[in-house]
């Protein structure tokens, strides 16, 4: 791969791309096949077609597949245990019935999407999503109502969060190429967070809720629970506690690197170390389990042979969503591999239009190409680098364009992305459902963010 270079230009390959979504979403509502059959099928055709080497192209899938699920399967299978745990135990029913009681019924949606802002402010989106599934399924479940009123407020606020704030990398990744302050952009994100998911999330959610009455999935419980809740539950606030783990743990990992960013401590700081193992997210995901095994199952009287059935039960059902989610990072590698990107990039260069839509619009672009929101959002901001530093832009109008890509890097999810496929199937939502739900949310969360993104730039302009 080292010697081949990719001879089409930006119009071929997006027409083989846009020509390989079309096929993808036609075989899989159209003609019913299964989605994971399906994907591996177009990623080869697709890596044909744009001319990778055919000898190349398995090696191409298979690390495209690979580099997916060395992410996705840790954190969704460690998050499945956890869920199962803190499902079984009852712990997820008691915590829902106190957000009820705080909240009452009509705000228990924000109220989760409220709780997911804090809790996706260190922790990743895959994770930050299993976390947070087993309250959001036991609310849906304890209310009655459709699970989008209820999981979309939490789903939108994890991916507000990734994509917007520091220290989650994208973010910070992109200050470093505009050479914009972290603390500055950071507190542009603050601004923007709260208004851009309540607009995204939470009002989107009450449209689209009763609109698609989709049933609460039993993915991470293996069946109906009504008969099967303990006598004792486990608190509201032994959940809490056992939630909070993951994301104090990857803080430690997100805020020393966001430390070494800005200069504040030495990148070969034994606290770096520190940080980075235990805040790497399986491990934080692994330690919350292991405490809630025995928190939840040990110290509650829990037989080990029933507990170790119960985990093993928690891995099956998610056995699919991992497999089609790796599906989907195949596809979005092999387009990443065609050089779909670099295209796009070199043809949008100096394109006459104001800097900060500039950016958002290469962003959007390559998110839509290939699929991940951290390469659109890494190469848009390299991309741009020069234009945004010949600007002569000054603090604050450099953190609202690091948003303004941002928003441009989470627009229009669709079958590319990988995260597609992991909301989609854990909300249990076949393809179009997915593509009318999920979609509109990123697609939203993207414009609504540039344009809050902008009015702060006209803002910076007048300091």
């Amino acid at each position: 791969m080292e010697t081949w270079e990719q001879t089409l230009g930006a119009g071929p390959l997006l027409g083989i791309a846009a020509g390989a979504i079309a096929l993808i979403l036609f075989l899989i509502i159209g003609l019913k096949l299964h989605a994971f059959l399906v994907l591996i099928l177009i990623s080869a055709v697709t890596a044909l077609a744009t001319g990778i080497p055919v000898a190349e192209i398995p090696g191409v899938m298979v690390s495209g597949f690979g580099s997916t699920l060395g992410s996705v399967a840790l954190l969704v299978g460690l998050g499945a245990m956890l869920g199962r745990l803190v499902e079984t135990s009852g712990g997820a029913q008691s915590l829902a019935d106190v957000l009820i009681r705080r909240f009452g019924e009509d705000k228990a949606p924000f109220a989760l999407g409220v709780a997911s802002l804090f809790i996706g402010f260190p922790i990743f989106f895959d994770a930050g999503l299993m976390v947070m599934l087993p309250v959001v399924f036991a609310v849906a479940r304890r209310l009655g109502g459709p699970i989008l009123l209820y999981g979309l407020p939490a789903v939108g606020a994890f991916s507000v969060m990734h994509v917007f704030m520091p220290p989650h990398p994208g973010p910070i990744a992109a200050a470093e190429f505009y050479n914009a302050d972290v603390g500055v952009t950071l507190l542009v994100g603050l601004i923007m967070v709260f208004p851009l998911w309540y607009i995204t999330g939470y009002v989107l959610a009450k449209v689209l809720g009763p609109k698609y009455n989709l049933p609460v999935p039993e993915l991470l419980t293996g069946g109906p629970l009504d008969h099967d809740q303990p006598a004792k539950p486990a608190s509201a606030g032994s959940v809490v506690a056992l939630l909070a783990i993951p994301p104090l743990l990857i803080f430690l990992n997100t805020g020393t690197s966001m430390a070494v960013a800005e200069g504040w401590i030495d990148a070969d700081s034994s606290l770096v170390s520190i940080g980075s193992f235990f805040g790497n997210t399986a491990i934080a995901l692994l330690i919350a389990t292991l405490i809630a095994a025995y928190v939840l199952g040990t110290r509650r009287g829990l037989d080990r042979s029933a507990m170790e059935k119960s985990l093993d039960g928690a891995l099956g059902p998610i056995c699919s969503v991992v497999l089609i989610t790796g599906a989907g990072g195949m596809f979005g590698g092999v387009l990443r591999t065609s050089g779909i990107g670099d295209a796009v990039a070199s043809s949008m260069e100096g394109i006459g239009i104001p800097v900060i839509l500039a950016c958002f619009l290469v962003a959007v672009v390559l998110r839509v190409a290939q699929g991940s929101a951290t390469v659109a959002l890494t190469t848009a901001a390299a991309l741009m680098a020069p234009a945004v530093a010949a600007a002569g832009y000054n603090e604050w109008q450099l953190g609202t364009i690091v948003m303004a890509t941002a928003a441009g890097s989470v627009f229009a999810s669709h079958v590319n992305d990988s995260g597609f496929w992991l909301v989609g199937r854990l909300m249990g939502m076949d393809v179009a459902t997915t593509l009318k739900t999920w979609t509109v949310n990123q697609t939203l969360i993207g414009i609504v963010g540039f344009a809050f993104s902008y009015i702060l730039f006209q803002i910076g302009a007048l300091l």
